[in-house]
């Protein structure tokens, strides 16, 4: 499947119903497979009017206690953040699918990872966090779905899944393996008040003292996060003079730069977060102290390198090697900074 159609199945699968999106490269497979699937199943799709009423439709659904998504590309989720921040606010979940392309601006539909910051950080207003996840296989597009609703639901709170355009058009087999569908509502939810209590949901706390209270809620919540749902791959064996730490789709031409390295005798450590928020500030750090140096490889300026130095708190030295734009590094191109910073150092080559 394609990693795109993957995605969207893993969400049906998961048991959304409910699809509101406006069009954009290179994210469209997904609404034009849901187009036809979620109405077969039962469900709902709306081509809204624009990004901003599809994310305003996802807030209503989610008020309802309904499983809702949208997805899009970086000028659409930008045209999002208000929507995004009132259902954080709101404490609703929902899932939104970033499909990246490079910017800033409309830039252009090729491969990037240029939203990170965006993502992670909460890019509208306020303090809060997106639950945000990062595959980097067609599997784990259709598996991640899945999970994001699970933590969205668990939390309260909206998750985003981060992929680009190399995920969303390369094709791989997939297993497809429905995951425990969260409840389709719940105490919370705006599901009618004739037999039963009124309630409220809303993201405007005027009292005084009111909106703290709610702040430091949240806050808790995004604690929680850190504690219990981590997600990350380490491959960093006894004798690692150096942890390649990357993302994605750019960290399978990672593992082939490691992997190659090995084969020469360097030795080389593959970090690789899958959830982006909660970022594994643990993981990484142990990995690094260990090696003592670390390489962030993003295709970017340089984004999640900022949470690796943080996580690392002077303890390792960090590197950074990026790919804006669009450009797709090659595992060539990676051995060869791997190769720069080992002989930096003075470290021979050895066998892991």
């Amino acid at each position: 499947m394609k990693g795109s159609v993957a995605l969207a199945q893993g969400a049906i699968d998961a048991g959304c119903r409910f699809y509101f999106g406006y069009p954009i490269t290179p994210q469209n497979d997904i609404p034009e497979y849901l187009s036809a699937a979620l109405p077969a199943v039962g469900g709902t799709f709306i081509q809204a009017e624009s990004e901003l009423a599809s994310i305003n439709m996802v807030l209503g659904a989610a008020a309802a206690g309904k499983m809702a998504m949208t997805s899009s590309s970086g000028p659409g989720i930008s045209l999002m953040q208000e929507g995004l921040s009132y259902l954080a606010g709101s404490e609703l979940p929902a899932l939104v699918v970033n499909i990246t392309r490079s910017g800033p601006g409309l830039g252009g539909i090729s491969p990037t990872q240029g939203d990170y910051l965006q993502a992670t950080r909460g890019g509208g207003h306020g303090d809060y966090r997106l639950i945000v996840l990062g595959p980097n296989s067609v599997q784990e597009m259709y598996d991640l779905a899945g999970e994001a609703f699970r933590l969205a639901f668990k939390y309260r709170n909206p998750a985003m899944i981060l992929g680009d355009a190399i995920l969303g058009q390369m094709k791989e087999p997939v297993v497809l393996k429905p995951t425990q569908a969260p409840p389709a509502e719940t105490a919370w939810a705006l599901s009618g008040a004739m037999n039963r209590q009124p309630r409220l949901v809303k993201s405007l706390y005027l009292k005084d003292g009111e909106m703290t209270v709610h702040n430091w809620k949240l806050d808790e919540k995004y604690r929680q996060l850190k504690e219990t749902e981590v997600l990350v791959e380490t491959d960093c064996p006894p004798g690692c003079k150096l942890a390649v730490v990357a993302f994605g789709s750019c960290s399978r031409i990672v593992r082939s730069a490691v992997d190659q390295a090995r084969r020469i005798g360097l030795p080389v450590g593959l970090v690789r977060p899958i959830s982006l928020y909660p970022f594994p500030e643990q993981a990484v750090r142990e990995a690094a102290v260990n090696a003592g140096n670390t390489l962030v490889i993003e295709m970017n300026t340089g984004q999640m390198v900022d949470d690796v130095r943080l996580a690392c708190n002077g303890e390792s030295h960090v590197f950074f090697k990026g790919y804006p734009g669009g450009h797709i590094p090659t595992p060539e191109d990676i051995l060869a900074e791997i190769e720069n910073i080992l002989n930096r150092g003075g470290l021979k080559a050895c066998q892991l």
